[in-house]
């Protein structure tokens, strides 16, 4: 691939220099155009909780300066000439990676984001040509046109942000076990970013949902704002023991340190509980498993073809995520405000207006 973009520091981003995470403005390059590379401005950029981990060397691999940010869609403004699925003017997005090596098994099941040789992912990862990959914090990108995806028409670009990782990565798992079956009862651990998202695809798909958490103040948003059926704390032992081997599968968005014997109890046999969340461990009892033949499993953001599919069914069935808009410049009381989950459900910022 060509460098010569690196040359030209035209593109303003806002960048970590250590682990702080404290974001500040920072000029960098991004490549030329390339054959098969589309060129994006982008308008919007969501805010993921990956922007603390990196920002702040959470997993001790960060690569300073890091210009975060993985849920990003923008306006089409060049293209390469052997690209032919877009072209200037599409709306168009880039989820949390932008490479794979496009020949091994789990790239050719359209399973990209786990290619065996390792995806790209976004930000802070080494691409192919060496470089260390910049985000959405960014007035635009370039990116191989085989990890964008084409923004439906009318589907408003700031919500569409959000799908991009958060809304795929619960998705994926709810496709994956045939959770888009009417009738069917789903529970969600968290109502954050992924737990939000989790309820409105359940809710479209026809589901029984059993929202999950420790705090009595979301139980008005889960019922009445987000059309949850049920609301459960889950430290309280009658509400759960209430809910004993009814519920079909749970998708587990926690990313706090919770007990996980009280869940497998709710799931009917055959059941399966997905984890999406990263808690720092999973302790249950091998009971747990084997008594309804009961699985716990994990789940990424979710391939091409499929994240396609799921921006497709969002414009088809008005799934929209709940949004707060911020410029640029609030970026730091944002990520502090995310890490004390003060968010209903997901920030994107407006890059195309506060980003000059």
């Amino acid at each position: 691939m060509s460098s010569e973009g690196e040359q030209n520091q035209d593109c303003l981003g806002w960048a970590a220099r250590d682990v702080s995470g404290y974001l500040s403005p920072y000029k960098f390059g991004r490549r030329a155009v390339g054959n098969d590379d589309v060129s994006l401005k982008i308008t919007h950029c969501g805010v993921c909780y990956a922007d603390v981990v990196c920002t702040r060397n959470k997993f001790g691999n960060s690569k300073y300066p890091v210009v975060p940010g993985h849920e990003i869609v923008g306006v089409v403004k060049e293209v390469g000439s052997n690209v032919d699925g877009f072209k200037g003017g599409d709306v168009v997005g880039v989820g949390t990676y932008v490479n794979s090596c496009r020949d091994c098994d789990n790239c050719n099941r359209d399973l990209q984001v786990h290619c065996s040789k390792g995806s790209v992912f976004t930000f802070d990862a080494i691409d192919v040509d060496g470089t260390i990959t910049k985000g959405g914090y960014s007035t635009y990108t370039v990116v191989h046109q085989r990890y964008c995806f084409m923004i439906p028409k009318d589907y408003p670009a700031a919500l569409a942000a959000p799908l991009l990782c958060a809304g795929i990565t619960v998705y994926s798992p709810m496709i994956r076990h045939k959770m888009n079956q009417a009738g069917k009862s789903l529970g969600v651990i968290g109502l954050g970013g992924l737990g939000h998202l989790a309820v409105k695809f359940g809710k479209a798909f026809g589901l029984n949902v059993t929202v999950f958490s420790t705090s009595m103040s979301k139980k008005e948003e889960a019922l009445i704002k987000l059309g949850a059926d049920k609301f459960v704390i889950s430290s309280d032992q009658q509400q759960m023991t209430a809910l004993a081997n009814s519920l079909d599968f749970i998708i587990d968005t926690a990313a706090g340190d919770h007990p996980f014997d009280p869940y497998m109890s709710l799931l009917k046999t055959g059941g399966a509980l997905v984890l999406v969340g990263a808690p720092s461990e999973i302790k249950l009892s091998p009971g747990s498993l084997i008594r309804g033949m009961k699985s716990i499993s994990g789940s990424a953001t979710g391939g091409i073809k499929e994240t396609q599919e799921m921006l497709n069914l969002c414009a088809t069935r008005k799934i929209y995520p709940e949004i707060e808009v911020i410029p640029i410049q609030y970026i730091n009381e944002a990520l502090e405000r995310l890490i004390k989950k003060d968010v209903k459900y997901r920030f994107v910022i407006d890059i195309e207006n506060s980003l000059k």
